[in-house]
C-alpha cells in the first residue's frame, strides 16, 4: 500500500505515538533544564566541582541507551518499565549540553562588564540575575536546543522499554521486511519534531542575542506564537495522559491485574499476546509491555516490573544461567526450572509444544545450486562467503564462537554483527550469504530461504515456555490455569504460520492471535 493509504488507515495510532514521543521529549527536557541550569550556575561559583561534575555528565552520554535502560530497570522508584525509565534516561542524556553551555555562557561574560557591575555596588546575586544571566541566555538556550534534539532522537529507542513513542513503528519496520511505510511513519515525524524543536528554540535564542536586539520587536510575535504552541502541546499531552491514566485506574479498580512482557521480535509478541488475550477472557486486566529489547524482559521480571514473558529453555540455560550448551531437552528444562526457582523466585511453565532453535539459513537458490542440506555441506563454500549474525548469536555461549569451532567454519571476512531483523534482509538482498535466524521465523518461506540441518547437534534445545513470577501465581491463580491449558498446544508448523501471517501478510498480532485462540477452542 502507499504511504498515504497507510496514514489513512493508521492515523489514530500514529497520533498516539506522536503524543507519547512529544511528552517524553518535553517532560525530560524540562526536568533537565530545571536541574541543569542551577547546576551550571553552581559550577561557575564552585570551581572545584566543575571538572568532576562535567566529567560525570560526559560519561553519562557515552553509555549506550539500551545499556542505560538495563541499568535503570531494577532500580526502585526511578526504574521499571515504561515512560518513567525512558524519561530518567533522557534527562541524563540532556544534562551535559545544558550544564556545559550554562557554565560557558556565564564565564564568557566580559570581565569589564562584571567589574563595572561590582563598581556600581551590585551584589553577587544581582550581578548573576541582572547582568550575567541576560548576557549568557543565548548560549544557555543553545544548550537547551541541543538537548531537545538529542532527546527527540534517543526517545525513538524508548519503545524498547515499553515507553511507546515513534520508535514503535521503527522497530516494527525493521522486523517487517519491505514495509517501508512503518519506517517512514516512525522516522519522518521524529525528524520533523527535531527540526521544529531546533527552529523554534533558535528563534527564542535570537531574542536574547545581543546582535538581534534591534529585531526583538518583530521576532517577539513569532516567539510568543511558538511558545504558545509548545505550551499547548505540553499541557494538552499532560492532560490527555492524566485522563487516560485516570480512566484506566477507574476501569481496573478492584479487578485482577497482570503485566505481560515480550521480547522485540514477532514470535515473542505473538506468544505474549496469546496469554494476554486468554487472561483478558477470564476477567484479568492486562498491561502489555511488549517489544522489550535485549535482556530487559528478564531484568523486568526479576525486578517485579512484569509478571511473565515468553522465553526459550536454551536461552535461559546458556545466556542467563551461563551454562555450556547441553543437547538433552529434559535435562535443560529441569535444570532451568530448578535454578530459576532458587535464584529468581520464578516458575518455568510447561513447554508450549515447539522449539525455536537457531536456524542457519542460506538463500534457496544457493542451496539448490550447491545441493546444500546440512551445515557441514556449506563448510567448503564458506571461505568465499560473507556472514551476518545478530548481536545475541555473536555474544552468547551457544553462539558464533562455539558454532564456528564445532564446524570449522571460516568466512571470507569477519561476520557482520547487526540487528537480527536486518540479517534476513541482508541475506535476501545478497549482502551476506549465511545468517543465523530463528527456526520458526515466518520470513524463511516468504523470502525463499533454506534452513541447513545442524548435523553435528551443536545447538541446545530451545523449547518455548512462559516464565512467571511465583508471587504472581499466588496472587492470580488463573495464571497457572492458562499456562496449563497452553502446555503442548502450539506446534512448530502453527508457530511458523502465525509468524508468517504477521511478517509476510502484515496482519496485526492481536487479530492473528484472536483467530488462533478461536480455532483452538481456548
Amino acid at each position: 500500500m502507499s504511504f498515504w493509504t497507510f496514514l489513512q488507515q493508521n492515523w489514530a495510532e500514529m497520533l498516539t505515538l506522536v503524543r507519547e514521543h512529544l511528552i517524553l521529549v518535553l517532560v525530560s527536557t524540562s526536568i533537565a533544564v530545571v536541574i541543569g541550569i542551577p547546576t551550571g550556575i553552581l559550577l561557575t561559583r564552585k570551581e572545584a566541582l566543575r571538572n568532576p561534575v562535567l566529567g560525570i555528565a560526559n560519561v553519562m552520554q557515552t553509555i549506550p541507551s539500551l545499556a542505560l535502560f538495563g541499568f535503570l530497570i531494577p532500580l526502585p522508584f526511578i526504574g521499571g518499565i515504561g515512560a518513567r525509565t525512558a524519561i530518567v534516561a533522557l534527562v541524563l542524556y540532556a544534562l551535559l549540553p545544558i550544564i556545559r553551555n550554562t557554565v560557558t555562557g556565564i564565564l564568557g561574560v566580559d570581565r569589564n562588564v562584571r567589574e563595572a557591575a561590582v563598581a556600581m555596588g551590585m551584589t553577587d546575586q544581582q550581578i548573576l540575575w541582572q547582568v550575567e544571566m541576560p548576557l549568557a541566555m543565548s548560549v544557555i538556550l543553545t544548550g537547551v536546543r541541543v538537548a531537545m534534539v538529542i532527546c527527540v532522537g534517543v526517545a525513538t529507542i524508548a519503545s524498547a522499554v515499553g515507553a511507546g513513542g515513534l520508535g514503535v513503528y521503527i522497530f516494527r519496520g525493521l522486523r517487517d521486511v519491505g514495509n517501508t511505510n512503518l519506517l517512514l511513519a516512525g522516522a519522518l515525524p521524529a525528524a520533523l519534531m527535531a527540526l521544529t524543536a531546533d527552529f523554534s528554540l533558535g528563534l527564542l535564542e535570537q531574542r536574547f542575542s545581543v546582535e538581534a536586539k534591534t529585531q526583538r520587536k518583530q521576532a517577539s510575535i513569532v516567539n510568543k506564537i511558538v511558545l504558545a504552541v509548545i505550551a499547548l502541546v505540553l499541557v494538552g499531552g499532560a492532560y490527555g495522559t492524566w485522563r487516560a491514566a485516570r480512566s484506566r485506574t477507574q476501569s481496573i479498580a478492584g479487578a485482577a491485574r497482570a503485566t505481560v512482557g515480550s521480547k522485540d521480535f514477532t514470535e515473542s509478541v505473538l506468544l505474549a499476546e496469546i496469554v494476554t488475550q486468554m487472561l483478558e477472557a477470564r476477567g484479568v486486566t492486562v498491561e502489555r509491555q511488549f517489544e522489550l529489547g535485549g535482556n530487559l524482559p528478564h531484568d523486568a521480571l526479576v525486578a517485579g516490573r512484569i509478571d511473565l514473558y515468553p522465553e526459550y529453555t536454551g536461552t535461559a540455560f546458556t545466556a542467563i544461567l551461563r551454562h555450556p550448551p547441553v543437547t538433552d531437552p529434559r535435562a535443560v528444562y529441569e535444570q532451568v526450572k530448578r535454578e530459576y526457582a532458587e535464584k529468581f523466585n520464578v516458575d518455568v511453565g510447561p513447554p508450549l509444544g515447539f522449539e525455536n532453535t537457531f536456524a542457519i539459513l542460506v538463500r534457496g537458490k544457493d542451496a539448490r545450486r550447491l545441493k546444500l542440506k546440512t551445515i557441514s555441506d556449506a563448510v567448503p563454500h564458506a571461505r568465499g562467503w560473507r556472514a551476518g549474525f545478530g548481536q545475541d548469536f555473536m555474544s552468547r555461549a551457544d553462539g558464533y564462537p562455539g558454532f564456528s569451532k564445532a564446524y570449522g567454519l571460516k568466512f571470507a571476512e569477519q561476520p557482520r554483527e547487526m540487528d537480527l531483523s536486518l540479517t534476513y534482509i541482508a541475506l535476501a538482498s545478497n549482502k551476506v550469504d549465511l545468517i543465523a535466524g530463528n527456526s520458526t521465523e515466518g520470513r524463511i518461506a516468504a523470502m525463499d530461504l533454506v534452513q541447513l540441518e545442524d548435523d553435528r547437534r551443536y545447538f541446545p534445545p530451545y523449547e518455548a515456555v512462559y516464565l512467571v513470577r511465583r508471587e504472581s501465581l499466588v496472587r492470580l491463580p488463573v495464571l497457572g490455569e492458562v499456562l496449563a491449558k497452553l502446555a503442548g498446544a502450539i506446534t512448530t508448523e502453527e508457530m511458523r504460520q502465525l509468524n508468517y501471517e504477521v511478517d509476510a501478510n502484515r496482519r496485526g498480532p492481536a487479530e492473528v492471535v484472536r483467530e488462533w485462540i478461536k480455532r483452538k477452542g481456548f
